[in-house]
């Protein structure tokens, strides 16, 4: 780890002093919208800019304490996964869930929907918190536990996005690390063996893997990664250069890695996605070095992509020379769906979708009583997510947003849950019958009731 490690931590003394600037700066301006002002997003929906008081959060982006005896960390909203992860690795522990990519911040991913590979034993990223500090609506800052007179905001923050209140800092569960991760890569050809197999291996035995997922490389090729933890040592593999993690898949059947590299496997190609950006060709990866193959980077490019609107001058040019023009639908998806259902939803997938590579990774959502407001899985059920990024092609008698629609009909019938971050197609009346509008109303009554946050429907599928 050859970072600044003093960067990694702060005080409480200072996250204090922001806290009270945020409340009077909240407090300051009733009934004015906000929107927070910060480095990053992960977001893939389209948004409006609108008139808006930003709330700068930029501050709130360390980690204030960490507890090796009970193992427990205090982390503030904004902290990136990668920071969090690198404070935690300095103490011999690990969050039992970190997301795949660098610049995801622990807030957002409670507030929005985190998994990874140690979910199916782990659950999502909220069922790693025991405590939340909430800004609300009204300047006020809120304790929230599952056990206080906050639990109901504690347990509606999941899915709101920032639409009930801002994480301003968190309590975090924390597990033993390891110097070393050891994978075991099996390759099927038959989707029905593959999907046993990887149920088999999110068994609740204790000698369970540490981690599972899969990837879908064609409708006839899959492949299950098994990780554990491990203090034996042995050449390491180095995905962060000229090797390409995904592609070990389907080359190599047993791998090494750091504890650190294991944790972002995915970022450095943003899983498969550099490919759309070039930076796969191994002469451009040379000259730009590793500084360049990381998830921010890609998303600064997409975000330019978006900015100067190259696809329409690409259609603009097209158009002037003659040639044919070509529509694609961006699809940018995760869900989650039963395991009983997968087979169902994995035909349909290549049948009308059929974006390749699709990440599928098993979920078991951990809390006994049920109680995640705006995202209600089965508790001790198990999903498997899908991950699917990219563009299918469509045609001009095809109505906006043809297959992602297709996506969420499908989802809903199979008794499955997408997840908000991507662009969303929703009648209203559908959307909060399939997140908790009844509860969501009420709850936003009584924290924003002067509206200071968008309503989770403006910001997920409006764009406000």
């Amino acid at each position: 780890m050859d970072r600044n490690r003093s960067n990694l931590f702060d005080s409480w003394e200072s996250y204090h002093k922001t806290c009270r600037e945020l409340s009077h700066a909240m407090a300051s301006q009733p009934g004015s919208q906000v929107r927070l002002a910060k480095k990053t997003s992960n977001l893939f929906r389209t948004r409006k800019e609108a008139a808006a008081k930003r709330l700068d959060v930029r501050r709130l982006h360390r980690v204030i304490e960490i507890d090796p005896e009970h193992r427990i960390a205090e982390v503030e909203g904004m902290t990136t996964f990668e920071d969090f992860a690198d404070a935690t690795l300095l103490k011999g522990l690990r969050p039992p869930v970190v997301p795949e990519l660098k610049t995801i911040t622990v807030g957002g991913a409670v507030s929005g929907i985190g998994i990874e590979a140690s979910s199916f034993r782990h659950g999502l990223v909220h069922e790693m918190v025991e405590e939340m500090e909430i800004l609300c609506g009204d300047g006020t800052i809120r304790i929230c536990r599952p056990d206080n007179e906050n639990a109901d905001l504690f347990h509606a923050i999941p899915n709101s996005y920032g639409s009930l209140g801002y994480i301003l800092r968190l309590r975090v569960k924390l597990l033993p690390a390891s110097p070393f991760v050891k994978l075991i890569h099996q390759r099927f050809s038959d989707r029905t063996q593959f999907l046993s197999k990887m149920e088999a291996a999110c068994g609740q035995s204790p000698h369970a893997p540490d981690f599972v997922e899969g990837v879908a490389f064609t409708p006839d090729d899959f492949t299950l990664t098994t990780a554990r933890l491990t203090h034996d040592r042995g050449p390491v593999s180095d995905y962060k250069g000229m090797q390409i993690y995904y592609e070990s898949l389907r080359s190599r059947s047993e791998d090494l890695m750091t504890m650190r590299d294991f944790l972002w496997r995915w970022d450095p190609d943003w899983f498969w996605c550099s490919r759309s950006f070039g930076m796969q060709n191994p002469l451009l990866r040379r000259l730009l070095g590793r500084w360049m193959l990381r998830s921010n980077c890609y998303w600064k490019i997409q975000s330019l992509y978006r900015r100067w609107k190259l696809e329409e001058r690409v259609h603009v040019m097209r158009k002037i020379l003659h040639l044919p023009i070509e529509i694609f639908e961006p699809v940018i998806q995760d869900v989650e769906i039963p395991i009983e259902k997968s087979l169902e939803f994995i035909e349909f997938y290549f049948r009308e979708i059929d974006i390749r590579p699709c990440w599928i990774c098993p979920v078991r959502p951990l809390d006994a009583a049920g109680n995640w407001t705006l995202y209600a899985m089965e508790p001790g059920a198990l999903y498997l997510n899908f991950g699917f990024w990219g563009s299918v092609r469509t045609s001009s008698d095809k109505a906006a947003g043809h297959f992602n629609r297709r996506i969420e009909i499908i989802v809903n019938w199979l008794g499955g849950r997408k997840s908000l971050y991507s662009t969303s197609f929703f009648t209203e009346d559908e959307f909060w019958r399939i997140y908790n509008g009844i509860a969501y109303k009420k709850l936003k009554l009584k924290f924003d009731p002067q509206g200071a946050f968008r309503s989770l429907y403006q910001k997920a599928v409006l764009g406000h």
